[in-house]
């Protein structure tokens, strides 16, 4: 089929210019704010150029949105880029692996969303993105995309393929994330950073002394003003937190599993069941103190740079397990593996401390009389060391294979043997001397995701390579 080719919403102009402004602003405030009595000859100099600059930039957003378009035809979809060198894309359906769709605040003032469709591939054509199109418009794409004889004004009617919902939101939730993403810390870096810009245009040094004096001696104030800042803080990160997270919903159809998340900004997408190579569950040390866990899907389609595959980050475990059981039942994940004997952890420990041996150089260098914070570090080391000795476990059960390691933030990953593009066997010379070696998974993605598991006996790593060769005799 082919319904010609379509020019984006004239919205587009009005998206690109927000864009253009939100990285602009900067510049603008520091040259004719901060410098506006300057008469400075950069800063003349810099005022025209940001002007010179924002008119070629107007004036080329309209340009490119009179000279981009898209089209459907049969099996394919091609865009046409480029305002002063032509540009033709095109891919084949079967190739698109996962879509993306993103609203933000402009978008939804006009009805209207982007979307995203991502490839297997890497380079310049792993995404064809329509950045400002109709809700209908999307709606053609993605029913073409699936080859459902569906039409549009049934999609609209919501007599699409019926989804399950499994998880959405609350503000108990949203006020758990803020806490354990700990963005409520973020404004205490964000003051410093004005005070010592604004020290360098004002004289305030000797101001913010005799304060600071005058606060010592009255200590009271001292601690309003600190609860004052934790407070604002906290509901600084509990508006970063919803706003990112608002809303969050994951739903799911026979074929695919649907995310739903923000506030303001609204983004959407899905992922094929079929694709899924893996599963990713994630825990900070915070987070299994609150019992939490973040779990993500690696598609063969993925892109690692993205949260696109990412569940709900802030989910009670079992929670997340039983979710993960019903949308994609042939990932269980068992929580008693397999553990490495006690020579591994001798092993780990004994290992070359780069990054100790990095510090004492830098302090040496730059700053002797801080030569006690290299103990610091040399001691995270070792704990960082036991504790991934600690978390280190592994089973391999039936077609499927489960690993978990990690100090302060370990890792459980979960895939199939059919699934596995390659197993490498490795070992050093030091792992030969304990009889030891490590495993390295190669999954399909964008790129190829490696999970490594140190510390296998030989015959254990024989068993897994000699498991993973009967696959094309199963």
């Amino acid at each position: 089929m082919t319904d010609g080719v379509k020019r984006y919403h004239p919205a587009f102009i009005a998206v690109e210019l927000v864009s253009f402004l939100k990285g602009s602003i900067g510049f603008f405030l520091f040259l004719f704010i901060l410098k506006a009595t300057s008469t400075a000859t950069w800063v003349i100099w810099g005022r025209y150029l940001f002007l010179i600059a924002s008119v070629c930039t107007i004036f080329s957003i309209i340009l490119k949105w009179y000279f981009h378009r898209y089209e459907i035809v049969g099996n394919s979809i091609v865009v046409y880029e480029g305002v002063y060198v032509k540009k033709q894309r095109s891919v084949a359906l079967d190739r698109i692996h996962n879509q993306v769709s993103n609203a933000t605040f402009v978008h939804r003032w006009f009805g209207l969303t982007s979307l995203t469709l991502e490839t297997g591939t890497s380079g310049e054509n792993a995404r064809f993105n329509f950045p400002v199109i109709t809700e209908k418009e999307k709606q053609q794409i993605l029913l073409t995309l699936e080859r459902r004889e569906v039409s549009i004004e049934a999609v609209e009617e919501g007599k699409s393929s019926k989804r399950t919902i499994h998880f959405h939101s609350t503000k108990k939730d949203l006020v758990k994330a803020s806490f354990t993403s700990l963005s409520f810390l973020a404004i205490f870096p964000l003051l410093t950073a004005v005070y010592f810009n604004l020290a360098d245009f004002f004289q305030i040094e000797e101001t913010a002394e005799n304060a600071l004096d005058y606060l010592l001696i009255h200590w009271w104030m001292l601690i309003v003003l600190f609860v004052l800042a934790l407070a604002l803080s906290v509901g600084i990160g509990f508006i970063k937190t919803s706003v990112k997270y608002g809303n969050y919903v994951i739903s799911d159809d026979s074929e695919r599993i649907y995310i739903e998340k923000g506030i303001g900004n609204f983004i959407s997408f899905s992922i094929p069941k079929h694709r899924v190579q893996a599963v990713i569950v994630e825990q900070s040390i915070l987070k299994r103190l609150l019992g939490l866990a973040s779990i993500k899907l690696l598609s063969a389609g993925d892109d690692k740079g993205q949260e696109t595959s990412s569940l709900y980050p802030f989910m009670p475990k079992h929670e997340a397990y039983r979710i993960l059981q019903i949308m994609l039942p042939h990932y269980h994940i068992e929580e008693n593996m397999n553990r490495f004997p006690f020579k591994v952890l001798w092993l780990k420990l004994i290992q070359p401390y780069y990054l100790t041996i990095l510090v004492i150089i830098g302090l040496m260098i730059f700053k002797r009389e801080w030569l006690w914070v290299a103990a610091i570090v040399f001691g995270l080391s070792i704990l960082s060391r036991i504790l991934d000795y600690w978390f280190t476990s592994y089973i391999r059960h039936g077609k499927t294979v489960q690993i978990r390691k990690g100090g302060f933030t370990n890792e459980t990953f979960v895939t199939h043997r059919e699934r596995i593009q390659q197993i490498t066997v490795k070992h050093s010379w030091l792992q030969r001397k304990f009889g030891v070696a490590t495993l390295v998974f190669t999954n399909k993605a964008k790129p190829l995701h490696e999970s490594e598991l140190y510390g296998v006996s030989k015959e254990e790593a024989g068993n897994f390579y000699n498991w993973y060769h009967t696959r094309s005799a199963s």
